[in-house]
């Protein structure tokens, strides 16, 4: 019986990543975060902390959970340091700058070294332009990517979510594929009782025939060969008869040539006065052949029985059997088939019963509700990510804004400069550079508190979400705590799933799915519904059981001989043993004449030869009468004579198998009878039994594949752990990293703010036109002669 095999459903596309990616960047962001956050998830911390009411300990609580985010916490008194200080630092520094300090008076003082530090810190301020566009590069990459990775969270939601939804419709079609195969062992089973007869008839005569057929194939041949046996003595008889005729036939003829050759001979004289007649006479005296009329009428006697018609009358009465068990068994094939009706019924109604019913409707409702709500809020999702966009581009343009200043500063400071010129001297060119320095920086103290304070709010929540929710998940620490019972006011994973005694292991179930096992063994459902008793239809098979107890089939007594026929067949066993044939057999082997004609025939040719002419002739025509007559005697019994050999042969070997042939065949019949008077109701039983039990085997096959098919094949639930998966990726892979991977690149470009301001400020001083000069005179003063070695140069100030 073929019940087929459960086919699993297709499914939509993967995910579709954002176009750009950074996974250096990425990696450096998961360093960066390991780093201020090295400890794993606290489990029981958070439960208690959930769950506790107590003040006290709801207090250590907290304490032990700003000591876990004390990296954050460190990290976000820093960023406030910063937000709060650089404005003020700014400020002051602008304020100083108007009062003439801080190097607001336009005086550089001049020194010999004045080329190499100048050259230095052009140099330090290129490499911190540098690492700033780098920052700000990944920046304006990350942020594009974090769009990207909003908008293609609908289209990837939307299909893992019809996944889903594909998943829980394939639930009720596989249970109505394993329902709708029951009607294989139904069908099967109804067209079986309809076809009773045909089926448990057959059977019947099957195993009857197993035991009659030998016994009626020994009696059959047994038939067959007395019938040879008869018409092999008939053969005798008739040849008898016939060689009879023969030889009262040609006996006058050789006794009619014999006297015309007498007279011949005593006309010739003494010539022929040697010559003998008496071999012109039979040898043999066919009518001393033994008769075999008592043979064939013993013979004949068989064949003229009806034994064989009572042989052929067993087969026609097994033959009828299965009309008779078709009639015999109407009333418990009718029960039968009313069961049939009832198991179907229980079969159709394991659809309502089954509890994965209520997980398909209960997480359908959730994925529908979430679906609705994504598609309520895209719209709005994505214009405030179009705001957020457009304002992480702005300050993205702030940073290179202070880029682009720092590199013309770097350009047109060395083209204006010339080193002969006096800083009250210097070019415009040169001037514009120093100014675009100053205009960074500027440009720095104005925006550094925004840039950090975004970086703050970002990496606050963005790497809180990663540690506390992407790290945990990845290592499935966060489905421990979901494991946790009442740590999420309202859900109730065991009430989702309709399990009662709440044993739902949101851990234990994400590995089940993820080694693609069936819902039922990922549920556990065997032990809050039992199959057995679900697929139970013993008290319908038991029903049918005991119609067929009921069932009384009967069949026409089967006869193979009756004792008068087992009379004559061995009468005729006995009867039909050949005459003794071997005086027979041996005037067959002999001449047919006691003298043979041919040689007389040529001893007459040779007197002819001899005698006178008025014999000479005679002599000549009787050795031709020999010839012919001998030629005629060999073509007439030739044949007969062969005939009668053959014949005797085959009746003599026949006849000294045909009496233990006989005693063989009658005794195969009486075992065989025997059998059947004594077993034909066991038989009847066993095989009506036997007819019953590979009905109900069918069930019992059927219900065993469908209890597999339910535990091992039915809602295969890797599609579940693909979408928890799926989600993992959208969120963390590619939301948060970008998220991420964003502030840490501001942050990189806010942190460098500070050197490039500092080094701008430094650098500016050689660029800009000075308002007082300090010149620097090449004189040596007069020294004592242990200080002739050095000259020091006298610097003047000019206005």
């Amino acid at each position: 019986m073929e019940l087929g095999n459960l086919s699993q459903p297709a499914y939509g596309p993967g995910l579709e990543a954002p176009g750009s990616s950074t996974p250096g960047l990425v990696g450096m962001v998961h360093g960066f975060l390991r780093l201020v956050q090295p400890n794993t998830l606290p489990i029981e911390l958070i439960a208690d902390f959930v769950q506790s009411q107590n003040k006290e300990d709801i207090q250590e609580q907290v304490h032990e959970m700003l000591l876990y985010e004390l990296g954050f916490l460190v990290c976000v008194a820093i960023g406030l340091l910063f937000i709060i200080l650089v404005p003020l630092v700014g400020c002051c520094f602008c304020c100083c700058r108007c009062c003439g300090n801080c190097g607001g008076r336009m005086y550089q003082k001049q020194g010999r070294r004045m080329g190499c530090r100048r050259r230095v810190l052009w140099a330090s301020v290129l490499l911190v332009s540098a690492l700033l566009l780098a920052g700000d590069v990944c920046a304006f990459i990350s942020n594009t990517r974090f769009s990207q990775a909003v908008h293609g969270t609908f289209p990837n939601v939307n299909n893992t979510l019809d996944n889903v939804h594909t998943y829980l419709a394939s639930i009720p079609k596989e249970i109505n594929f394993i329902i709708d195969k029951s009607d294989v062992p139904l069908g099967h089973t109804n067209r079986s009782l309809q076809d009773i007869g045909p089926n448990l008839g057959g059977m019947i005569v099957s195993r009857i025939r197993s035991s009659t057929d030998g016994a009626l194939g020994s009696l059959q041949s047994l038939l067959q060969e007395m019938a040879t046996l008869a018409a092999a003595f008939s053969s005798i008889a008739g040849t008898r008869s016939q060689l009879e005729g023969l030889q009262s036939n040609y006996s006058q003829r050789l006794a009619s040539l014999r006297d015309d050759l007498n007279q011949t001979l005593q006309q010739c004289g003494r010539p022929c006065g040697n010559v003998s007649l008496d071999g012109l006479a039979f040898s043999a005296d066919f009518s001393r052949i033994p008769s075999v009329e008592k043979q064939l009428k013993a013979l004949n006697d068989v064949s003229g029985s009806s034994i064989m018609a009572d042989l052929e009358k067993v087969n026609s009465t097994l033959d009828t059997t299965p009309a008779k068990v078709q009639e015999q068994s109407h009333d418990a094939v009718t029960k039968a088939q009313d069961q049939l009706g009832l198991i179907r019924q229980e079969i159709r109604s394991l659809q309502e019963q089954l509890p994965l019913q209520d997980v398909e409707e209960n997480v359908g409702a959730i994925v529908g509700d979430a679906t609705s709500m994504l598609e309520r809020y895209r719209e709005l999702i994505i214009s405030v990510d179009g705001l957020r966009w457009r304002f992480c581009v702005f300050l993205c343009c702030v940073v290179l804004l202070v880029v682009l200043c720092n590199v013309v500063g770097l350009l047109l400071g060395p083209l204006g400069l010339k080193e002969s010129v006096l800083p009250t001297q210097r070019s415009s060119l040169s001037n514009a550079g120093g100014n675009f320095f100053m205009a960074g920086v500027g440009f720095s103290f104005i925006f550094s508190w925004l840039l950090m304070l975004l970086v703050l709010i970002t990496f606050v929540l963005g790497g809180n979400i990663y540690v506390l929710v992407c790290d945990s998940w990845h290592s499935q620490q966060l489905f421990q705590l979901l494991d946790t019972p009442g740590l999420i006011p309202g859900f109730n994973l065991s009430e989702l799933l309709g399990q009662e005694g709440g044993t739902a292991n949101f851990s234990e179930m994400y590995r089940q799915c993820q080694r693609d096992a069936a819902l039922w063994q990922t549920l556990h459902l065997d032990q809050s519904v039992s199959l057995d008793e679900l697929l139970n239809i013993s008290q319908y098979t038991g029903e049918i059981s005991t119609a067929f107890e009921k069932v009384n089939i009967t069949l026409s007594p089967i006869s193979l001989l009756s004792q008068s026929q087992r009379d004559l067949l061995l009468n005729a066993s006995r009867a039909g043993q050949p005459p003794d044939f071997t005086d027979t057999l041996e005037q067959l082997d002999q001449n047919m004449t006691k003298g043979s004609l041919l040689d007389l025939a040529t001893k007459l040719e040779q007197l002819a030869d001899k005698a006178g002419v008025n014999v000479k002739e005679k002599l000549k025509d009787g050795a031709r009468s020999l010839r012919k007559l001998d030629q005629e005697m060999k073509m007439s019994f030739s044949g007969p004579l062969q005939s009668l050999k053959e014949n005797i042969h085959s009746a003599q070997s026949r006849a000294d198998l045909l009496k233990a042939q006989t005693d063989v065949a009658l005794d195969k019949a009486s075992k065989t009878q025997e059998f059947l008077e004594k077993e034909t109701a066991n038989i009847i039983k066993n095989e009506t039994w036997a007819f019953l039990e590979e009905l109900l085997d069918l069930f019992e096959t059927y219900i065993s594949w469908a209890k597999s098919r339910l535990r091992e094949d039915v809602a295969r639930c890797k599609p579940i752990a693909q979408t928890l998966d799926n989600m993992e990726v959208i969120a963390c892979n590619y939301i948060l990293d970008s998220l991420n991977a964003f502030w840490f690149s501001l942050g990189w470009c806010t942190i460098f703010l500070l050197p490039s301001i500092i080094l701008a400020v430094r650098l500016a001083k050689f660029y800009r036109r000075m308002d007082v000069a300090d010149v620097y005179r090449n004189e040596v003063l007069e020294m004592p002669p242990a200080f002739n070695f050095y000259k020091i140069p006298r610097p003047s100030m000019r206005h």
